[in-house]
């Protein structure tokens, strides 16, 4: 740093003196131009005023006059000396400093008389400058001589000299104060951020991040984009060294819990050069305009969570919906741009609907029908022939968007996303039988009478089965996916191996948990204490409630979408029972419903919406009382961060879903929790309760046995309490997101890829098939 403060200290004392110079010189040639220009103005005024009187003097011959003339103008400093020359150039007379005339050029002299106008030029000796003015003298219309004005010009130097003096003087002030103030600002504004910055890299070197402030990445904030890139480095070293903790820790253990690294070296050797596509109908970054700026957002997603590791191991590609309403605005030509954000390690591929489109295959097939198919809520499935055809279509423009981002890849892996693309994986079979397709469908799947409501069952199987890994929750959704199968479709389904056999191609189906990032392997660390320690739950549930009104003692919570699914209505009718029947839970007990609006262009959505808004006003206006209220639904989008602290501030969390694939807000609750303190009530119709046997399992349809389960979970002694949440994080952390990924993705690679060419076998359309006396629609 000192070599840094003289050579900052040279360079600006030579810049400054060398601008400071030219600005000072330029100054000076001006200068000298203008007062050169108004001395010859001057001389010139003064010839013409002489040369009359001189004119008739030589004339007259009267010589005598010059002499006269010019002691008359000295008093005045009017000229230097005055001379007449006859018009050949020889000196008649001259008053003034003779040796001064016998330096003069007489080609002055000659020029004037020739030209027969006046002529100024300047001269100089070692000692004096001067102007010297020649006129013509007439007498009628003939050249009668040659009259030169001498100038004392010799002030013009001491002019110049004088302005070059002061300069010095400025030109040195400017460098004092430019570099005193330079070195100021540099202390200021770099020194002293980037030694605080240099002891932030230390603490984290040395394992102590969380030690002081970070008030140095602020300073930086001048230079940007190096503070974004610094804080981009802090983070990365941060995770590097939790990461290597985390690994050390459970190495030590004998623990087996996935992360995001181990996650991407699995995949990286399992792989190899194959690169890995992810068909969603969800973008894992959406960019929307707020006021003048675009800004890039990360929907709520576990997916995002578990598949971007994959992908940023693989340099993979994702192929979604374009859903943001700038998204348009910073793809490229390929409708490409490379995510994360500041990281690019993948690239995004997105797909655009139109409003048509979007109508008919989101709000209308997938969300109309295939969701109440596959849910038993006994909300009633609508299938419309022009839903079906926009499913298709969707499908269609889905998959060659997958394959066009394939060319030229060998041997590609596509990890396709949910109910929105059941036909996907046999379109991108058939034009890739080298592919290897998995297919995960996030949401129940019925039992075979249920799933044949659907007039186009067939085709859904039939395009499901076109991926070579077939994935559910639970082994539930495996058993009535292959009893729908062997009733629907011509295919040999195998129980035992859970495998399906359709014309030459083996379909694997299995049950993989999904489930949340679990960073609650520190509970289990004796150094915990130096972690940046939550607030008590008192402290956040106060801080939490007061933007509400509301004081309670007791605080039970629900997180949901507002669908219908959730049982977000039976929920409150629960809490009204338990406030009738246990009423020493008047003023004590408030239950917090956040409820994110969801598919609000569909009618049994906006439905749903009045009715949970009606059935939460109703029970506020029986019990409530001036400082507190039972109910308070909150219908807005939340954040991870802003989720999580409601988590840690509630005493019991309701999951009462009256059909869930599985349900992660139970899992994140249980992360959330690393007091290791709370209680879980769910839904037996969930995924979650096939693996946490620990919360307390309910019917949501009995909501006399749900408000006395809510009293049981209140009621329950700390211990217990504690010992049930320990289970049921143990749980979750060894089953983390990155291990459905990997097990997934791990399957995958271990299946053995038949012949193409003998897989590729011409299929046959749909066709009606007798079995049994009935009509029973199937795919020969």
């Amino acid at each position: 740093m000192h070599l840094f403060r003289v050579r900052l200290i040279l360079a600006l004392i030579l810049g400054v003196t060398f601008v400071s110079v030219a600005s000072t010189y330029f100054d000076v040639l001006a200068h000298k131009h203008t007062m050169r220009q108004d001395l010859e103005r001057r001389t010139a005024l003064l010839g013409a005023s002489l040369q009359p009187e001189v004119e008739s003097a030589v004339a007259g011959n009267r010589v005598d006059v010059v002499a006269a003339t010019v002691a008359r103008l000295h008093p005045f400093d009017e000229a230097l000396g005055l001379a007449v020359y006859d018009p050949q150039g020889r000196l008649v007379a001259s008053a003034g400093p003779q040796n001064l005339f016998s330096l003069l050029p007489p080609a002055t002299v000659k020029r004037a008389a020739h030209k027969g106008a006046p002529i100024g030029n300047f001269g100089h000796d070692d000692s004096r400058q001067w102007l010297e003015e020649a006129i013509p003298l007439h007498a009628g219309n003939e050249l009668n001589g040659v009259m030169v004005v001498l100038q004392d010009a010799g002030f013009i130097r001491a002019e110049d000299m004088a302005v070059w003096k002061r300069s010095f003087w400025r030109i040195a002030a400017f460098v004092v104060l430019i570099v005193a103030v330079t070195l100021l600002m540099v202390s200021w504004f770099l020194t002293r951020p980037m030694t605080r910055f240099s002891e932030r890299l230390r603490r984290l070197r040395s394992g102590r991040a969380h030690e002081g402030g970070d008030d140095n990445i602020a300073e930086l904030s001048f230079l940007s984009p190096l503070a974004r890139e610094v804080d981009t480095l802090a983070e990365s070293l941060m995770a590097a060294r939790a990461a290597a903790r985390t690994e050390a820790r459970l190495r030590d253990a004998g623990e087996h819990v996935w992360t995001a690294e181990r996650l991407a070296v699995h995949v990286r050797e399992r792989f190899g050069s194959s690169r890995i596509f992810v068909l969603s109908n969800r973008e894992p970054y959406m960019h929307v305009r707020k006021g003048k700026e675009i800004v890039c957002e990360v929907p709520p997603s576990g997916l995002v969570t578990a598949v971007e590791p994959v992908l940023c191991a693989c340099d993979g590609v994702w192929v979604a919906h374009g859903s943001g309403n700038e998204d348009r605005s910073v793809v490229d030509e390929f409708d490409r741009l490379c995510v994360p954000p500041g990281d690019p390690r993948y690239s995004l591929r997105r797909v655009w609907l139109t409003g048509e489109e979007e109508s008919g295959y989101y709000d209308g097939f997938a969300n109309e029908g295939l969701w109440p198919l596959c849910h038993i809520a006994h909300t009633r499935p609508i299938f419309r022939a022009s839903d079906w055809s926009c499913y298709q279509r969707v499908n269609r423009k889905f998959a060659n968007a997958v394959l066009s981002e394939m060319e030229g890849c060998a041997n590609p892996v596509v990890f396709v996303q949910d109910y929105h693309f059941a036909l996907a994986p046999r379109m991108i079979k058939d034009a890739r039988p080298d592919a290897r397709v998995a297919i995960f469908w996030h949401i129940p799947w019925p039992n075979p009478e249920a799933f044949g409501i659907c007039p186009w069952q067939a085709e859904l199987l039939d395009g499901l089965l076109g991926a070579d890994l077939i994935g559910f929750h639970i082994p539930l959704h495996c058993s009535n996916f292959l009893a729908t199968v062997d009733r629907t479709l011509e295919a040999r389904t195998d129980r035992e191996h859970m495998t399906v056999r359709r014309g030459g191609h083996a379909s694997l189906v299995k049950p993989y948990p999904i489930s949340v990032v679990f960073n609650g392997v520190q509970a289990h660390d004796e150094n915990r204490a130096v972690e940046a320690a939550p607030l008590p739950p008192p402290d956040i549930r106060q801080m939490l409630l007061e933007e509400y009104g509301v004081r309670c003692e007791y605080l039970a919570l629900g997180v949901d979408r507002l669908d219908y699914t959730k049982g977000i209505e039976e929920r409150l009718l629960a809490l009204e029972i338990l406030l009738e029947e246990h009423r020493w839970f008047l003023e004590k007990l408030t239950m917090v419903q956040i409820a994110a609006p969801s598919r609000t262009r569909i009618p049994s959505y906006m439905d749903l919406r009045r009715r949970v808004e009606e059935t939460a006003q109703r029970i506020n206006r029986r019990f409530q009382t001036a400082r507190w209220k039972p109910v308070v639904l909150i219908e807005r989008q939340y954040n991870h961060d802003e989720v999580n602290r409601w988590y840690r501030a509630a005493d019991l969390c309701l999951v009462t879903s009256l059909h869930d694939g599985m349900n992660l807000v139970a899992k994140e609750f249980l992360a959330a929790r690393d007091d290791e303190d709370g209680v879980l009530l769910l839904s037996r119709f969930t995924g979650a309760a096939v693996e946490l046997a620990d919360a307390l399992l309910v019917n949501p349809y009995d909501i006399a046995a749900v408000a006395e389960a809510i009293r049981r979970g209140l009621d329950m002694p700390r211990g217990e309490r504690r010992t049930r949440m320990q289970r049921m994080r143990r749980q979750v952390m060894e089953n983390n997101v990155y291990r459905w990924a990997a097990s997934i993705l791990g399957d995958l690679s271990d299946l053995r890829m038949e012949d193409w060419e003998t897989t590729s076998v011409s299929r046959a359309g749909p066709s009606v098939v007798h079995a049994g006396g009935a009509d029973r629609r199937k795919l020969a």
